[in-house]
């Protein structure tokens, strides 16, 4: 099965990795965070959070961040963690991890939201792209930032997988005709052309279980950087409708600035594909938290 890692760091094998390379931490008390497509995440020492690729494709996700990050931080209006402590591995786990002091928080994903709170995210969330997305390309460059790599606005390859994911959803009793039939309107609603579209530096994979939230379940902080690239506008501003009720989009766009109606539309097109194939894993791994904000999101984004 695809969602089957190609290395799973148990607890005992984070340890190990820990103690070794950062003797600091012995003796390492070491808590399961989260596991992902990508990585899995442990809480250490009650301060401290470690993450390992699970997946030989997600190395270079992990290496561009202690390049990026640092600088990045000071310039942004929420809280996004800072690499401080990388490690090289071994014969055990031959690949990178990183050391973050942990954020204050849950993740919106797990704090079951009010379309209220949601809303009252908006602001922020439109402040934090519109920060972002303002770093000089060539500085992000020069730090490491790639292009897109994945071609995460290939519209044709995305179309396609996103109708596979909507069909096993539909197969699994998750999305329902009538759903089906607007989501592929929103799929077919794609501009005729990409070309000579301006760029950013993208978080890359904006949503519920990247934005950390407050005790007054406000924003206050954005973690897993790994697919931090310079791309399209679309790709992070997508978080819109995958995240906020269709009634907040204005004070979002207020926040963030201007955006032409093919960046909505691409925008919507990729919460469909994004929230497509969350749901599909979610389902697949028994998460239901990201099961149910995903399907969440495909409601929402059929609603103008």
């Amino acid at each position: 099965m695809a969602w089957i890692p190609e290395r799973v760091v148990s607890p005992e094998l984070a340890r190990s990795l820990i103690e070794a390379e950062f003797p600091e931490f012995r003796p390492a008390g070491v808590e399961l965070l989260g596991q992902g497509f990508d990585n899995t995440a442990y809480r250490v020492n009650g301060a401290w959070v470690f993450r390992f690729p699970r997946r030989q494709f997600a190395v270079p996700f992990m290496e561009r961040e202690p390049r990026l990050l640092p600088t990045l931080s000071p310039l942004l209006p929420l809280q996004i963690p800072v690499p401080e402590k990388v490690g090289r591995g071994n014969e055990m786990y031959p690949w990178p991890f990183a050391g973050y002091r942990e954020l204050p928080g849950q993740t919106a994903c797990r704090a079951a939201l009010t379309d209220e709170d949601r809303a009252a995210a908006a602001k922020p969330l439109g402040e934090f792209l519109a920060a972002l997305h303002a770093f000089p390309i060539e500085e992000a460059v020069r730090l490491g930032a790639p292009g897109d790599e994945i071609g995460r606005m290939d519209v044709a390859m995305r179309t396609q997988r996103a109708r596979t994911a909507l069909g096993e959803l539909a197969a699994e009793g998750l999305v329902g005709d009538a759903l089906r039939r607007g989501l592929d309107t929103v799929i077919d609603d794609v501009p005729a052309s990409l070309e000579g579209r301006p760029l950013a530096l993208q978080h890359g994979d904006l949503y519920s279980l990247h934005i950390l939230v407050d005790e007054r379940r406000r924003p206050s902080g954005i973690i897993d950087w790994g697919d931090i690239h310079v791309g399209d506008r679309a790709v992070d501003l997508a978080v819109a409708p995958i995240f906020l009720p269709p009634d907040a989009h204005a004070a979002f766009f207020e926040a963030y600035g201007p955006v032409d109606p093919d960046t909505l539309r691409l925008a919507r097109f990729r919460a469909v594909y994004h929230s497509a194939l969350a749901a599909r894993f979610a389902h697949a791994v028994g998460d239901r938290d990201l099961e149910r904000e995903s399907l969440l999101a495909l409601n929402r984004a059929v609603i103008l």
